[in-house]
């Protein structure tokens, strides 16, 4: 897919302001759609938008397919008739620029499970929408929800450490376990149904606005996941749900030991079989919620890192070809033509570049990693072709200004570089790097909220290898600003993002004489 000169901004609905502890789906959240619009942006990028697991990470989710309790509104469960002013009143005070996780969830199960035994009760005219949409997501959502029911069941625990017959699945456990969970599964439907109802929402007012939604798609999937446990056979486990190799990252500079990422593998030759069929779904679902996915670790669609599903480090293991090609055509086959960008951080081979290319998936510019002798120069502006995306930072990185401040205390030659490279000597290098992004060749930029608000190490949202802590960061409804707003919509206008429209040749009438 041919996309459009444009810009937009990274932030996960989580970082949005609001009163219950965590970024909702609201009123903050169209407000947020609005301010978008009036300063010239067109994209709106988001993480996974899926159920987090432990450690709260996005990229670890209990489905591929479900959204995040967390994310549903409140207010919109009043709206819907579904909580009352009562239910709503005197929340705990939450830090609004931070999540605390373990108070936030324990609030909001207690507003959704109030919510749903008021559906029950009194479905306020939307039960021939709840009974619709749990048919038309029959395919995960059963499955999903007897998950959940279950892991709550069995006090959160890993399904492989559930009775024998649940792990494996078989027919007679299954059978009495939903009889018995009948109603928690239903709550888990319920909760789904709300997400998807409110998320389209948010979707739909944004195209309406010109803007279209850019979201990740993590290229494998979780262990503790209802995908894994309803379809082994299509992931590196055995019938017992014993890993038998995982995905990860092998050593490199900046890790002796490797990347050991614990994520089953999928069993290509497998997936083959039906024209894989389940990838296809789970691309499906995903453009159900969004326009355009951004698939992280896209080099593993070429050749992925298998390491033993025992080891304790990924130094050992080998590199196996992946069928991308045959995926992807197989994807617009049956979809059509699908809007993907690929993340392509990292070693990347000539045989993924080839890969990307095929298909005309722009691939990922960091501004951060352009600087300095030790970095690499396909980053510097100068070096991009029309058809990438270029971002000043990523979620895994520092924000930029806290990554120059560090670089100038520790004496390195980035911040040098940059100011040289940038001709710029002033002491706001954040935005001029922004301003350069957008100057740029690249036919996308995405600038992550931190960048814009040109905030420090407080502001950063991910620590790789960092157990807990992370996830957490929060704006607030008054650092937006109409000077912001005007500064953005003038940087879109100024360097034709989106472009300017061709007027059309007048006419010219000529007399016969």
């Amino acid at each position: 897919m041919k996309f459009k000169r444009s810009a937009g901004i990274l932030l996960h609905p989580t970082s949005l302001p609001g009163k219950y502890g965590i970024g909702d789906l609201g009123n903050d959240a169209f407000k947020f759609v609005d301010f978008l619009k009036d300063a010239g942006q067109t994209l709106w990028q988001v993480f996974p938008l899926g159920p987090t697991g432990y450690g709260d990470s996005p990229y670890q989710c209990f489905s591929a397919f479900a959204g995040n309790p967390l994310l549903i509104s409140p207010d919109k469960l009043k709206e819907d008739g579904f909580l009352n002013e009562k239910d709503l009143e005197n929340p705990p005070e939450f830090d609004p620029v931070k999540i605390d996780y373990g108070s936030l969830i324990e609030y909001k199960k207690s507003l959704l499970n109030k919510a749903f035994q008021n559906f029950k009760t009194d479905s306020n005219g939307l039960d021939e929408g709840f009974e619709k949409f749990c048919n038309e997501h029959k395919d995960w959502l059963d499955d999903f929800a007897l998950f959940m029911a279950l892991k709550d069941a069995h006090n959160g625990n890993e399904w492989i450490k559930w009775e024998k017959g649940l792990v494996h699945r078989e027919q007679k456990e299954l059978t009495g376990w939903k009889a018995k969970l009948n109603d928690e599964i239903l709550y888990h439907k319920f909760v789904q149904f709300n997400f998807f109802r409110q998320w389209k929402a948010i979707r739909n007012y944004a195209n309406e606005n010109g803007i279209q939604i850019i979201g990740d798609m993590p290229i494998f999937i979780a262990y503790d996941s209802a995908d894994l446990w309803a379809n082994k056979g299509l992931f590196t486990v055995d019938e017992d749900g014993k890993l038998e190799t995982v995905a990860g990252v092998p050593p490199d500079y900046f890790s002796p030991t490797g990347q050991l990422w614990g994520n089953p593998l999928y069993r290509w030759k497998v997936m083959e079989k039906d024209d894989f069929l389940w990838m296809r779904k789970r691309f499906e679902s995903l453009y159900e919620l969004i326009d355009i996915i951004r698939i992280d670790h896209f080099r593993g669609f070429d050749a992925f890192w298998e390491i033993p599903g025992d080891a304790k480090t990924a130094a050992k293991g080998r590199w196996v070809k992946a069928p991308g090609e045959k995926l992807f055509e197989s994807l617009i086959k049956h979809l059509g033509d699908v809007p993907i960008l690929a993340e392509d951080l990292g070693v990347i081979t000539p045989e993924v570049e080839a890969l990307r290319d095929k298909f005309n998936f722009p691939g990922m510019k960091i501004l951060q990693f352009a600087f300095g002798t030790d970095m690499e120069t396909k980053f510097l502006p100068h070096n991009y072709i029309p058809n990438c995306v270029v971002l000043t930072g990523s979620h895994d990185n520092d924000t930029t200004r806290a990554y120059f401040e560090t670089a100038k205390k520790e004496g390195s030659d980035i911040y040098e570089h940059a100011q040289k490279y940038l001709n710029y000597y002033g002491d706001d290098i954040v935005s001029e790097l922004i301003r350069t992004a957008y100057v740029s060749v690249a036919k996308i930029v995405i600038i992550p909220m931190q960048d814009v608000l040109n905030l420090g190490s407080e502001a950063r949202m991910n620590f790789p290898g960092r157990l807990g802590g992370n996830w957490t960061w929060r704006f607030t409804r008054e650092q937006i600003n109409e000077n912001l707003t005007s500064h953005y919509k003038g940087l879109t206008v100024l360097y034709e993002r989106p472009p300017k429209k061709k007027k059309k040749a007048e006419k010219i009438k000529v007399e016969e004489e």
